[in-house]
């Protein structure tokens, strides 16, 4: 599936292929509607589908991943409500022997997340993973979201890599897609990104369940 002889970089999602997805779809499905409820008076039924409809006509943009974008919308201290619930953050199985190894192979490893600053500090202090990475981005800082196509000459002028010796692996099929069509060669999407949700269908991006489908090869190069 990897020719690893053929690759330096490596650029890695957060939610959902290295963390499991589970804390985000609690968080935002149940959590915030829950305590959005309280605060309105509302169902939580009613809160919910209100919640749904907000979240959907900003999908996909910075907005929608952004902690003070939610705080000052909905009146809530999202930042604070996502350390009421630390506890649900869990690293995937196979994660950390996976960038060890990408270590091990003198691959450069490069955290690329469309998580908000908050979100991502809260994540790292809970999971000690950013002594893993060579070079952590969020697309906050570039002030574009990873589905943009632009978002990748950005990244490329903060994080000069090769096109044709870079693996990406991301768990969202229209992040895969604007990094396909950036034409970054080597593409790995995540089946199972939230360990108590569905298995999603593979496409025609190569999948995986789990980094221990790639280690063997991985170790072959270290």
């Amino acid at each position: 599936m990897i020719d690893w002889q053929q690759i330096d970089t490596v650029l890695l999602d957060m939610d959902g292929t290295l963390l499991d997805l589970h804390f985000d779809n609690h968080f935002w499905l149940e959590y915030v509607p829950q305590r959005y409820a309280e605060t309105r008076s509302l169902e939580y039924a009613e809160a919910k589908d209100q919640l749904m409809a907000r979240y959907k006509s900003i999908e996909g943009t910075l907005e929608w991943y952004c902690v003070d974008h939610w705080s000052r919308e909905l009146g809530l201290d999202i930042a604070l409500l996502k350390a009421e619930v630390e506890h649900l953050i869990q690293v995937h199985p196979h994660v950390v022997d996976f960038l060890d190894q990408l270590m091990c192979a003198g691959k450069r490893r490069v955290l690329v997340t469309n998580a908000h600053q908050k979100a991502l500090a809260l994540k790292m202090e809970r999971t000690r993973l950013a002594g893993f990475f060579d070079h952590i981005v969020t697309a906050h800082d570039l002030g574009l979201p990873k589905e943009d196509p632009a978002f990748w000459d950005k990244l490329q002028a903060l994080e000069p890599f090769d096109r044709e010796r870079t693996l990406f692996v991301d768990d969202s099929p229209s992040v895969l897609a604007s990094a396909r069509g950036y034409g970054i060669r080597w593409l790995l999407a995540i089946l199972k990104p939230d360990s108590k949700g569905p298995l999603r269908e593979a496409g025609e991006i190569p999948a995986i369940h789990d980094f221990s489908e790639v280690m063997a090869g991985l170790r072959s190069v270290c």
